[in-house]
């Protein structure tokens, strides 16, 4: 039988949920590991937000972003301005794997070698460039780091990132999926609900 959808309310408040979970998360890896301004050398937020993403879809989306922008990006000392286009930096991230699982029909659960080959690419090292040079141009285009600096952010930006994707993320997937899956929460191969 198959299961209904949340109401409103609980799908809104679980979102709510994620990108606290999110902000929190990234507010205390910039402060305890700051790389730059809203950049943190080891952002586990990003390991999280590719997982729940993954699983719950646009919802994942939304955190990500929101996340950022409140925890990296306002409480790390983005100017609003300028954090509205440097959280994109968090949307690669998280978009690039969600698309390419989406479109290489590729198990979320990490089951074989081709899936742990399509997070390895686009979950772990397309994702993070296209996070850490966006992220860093907007800085830099920002004025808040400069041309001498950017490379080095970027280069700190992108390996933390790859490094705590590829720790904390496939362990996610593998051990919690099959669980997630079972609950309504769980997206399973649409943007915001279970396909009928």
């Amino acid at each position: 039988m198959p299961r209904t959808s949340l109401p409103l309310p609980v799908t809104v408040a679980f979102v709510l949920l994620l990108t606290l979970v999110d902000a929190l998360i990234a507010k205390f890896m910039v402060f305890i590991s700051p790389a730059s301004t809203g950049v943190s050398s080891l952002y586990l937020s990003v390991a999280f937000m590719i997982a729940f993403t993954l699983w719950f879809g646009a919802g994942g989306v939304f955190a990500a972003y929101w996340g950022c922008f409140i925890g990296a990006g306002l409480l790390g000392g983005v100017p609003p301005g300028v954090d509205l286009y440097w959280s994109i930096a968090d949307l690669l991230e998280v978009l690039i794997p969600l698309a390419a699982f989406r479109l290489l029909h590729a198990d979320i659960s990490l089951q074989t070698r081709r899936d742990a080959l399509v997070f390895l690419i686009f979950g772990v090292l397309l994702n993070n460039a296209a996070g850490a040079l966006w992220g860093t141009g907007a800085l830099y285009l920002s004025d808040l780091i400069t041309g001498a600096a950017a490379p080095s952010i970027a280069i700190n930006w992108f390996a933390g990132n790859v490094l705590v994707s590829l720790l904390i993320a496939p362990i996610l997937l593998h051990l919690l999926t099959p669980y997630i899956k079972r609950s309504d929460l769980y997206v399973g191969g649409t943007w915001f609900g279970r396909p009928v």
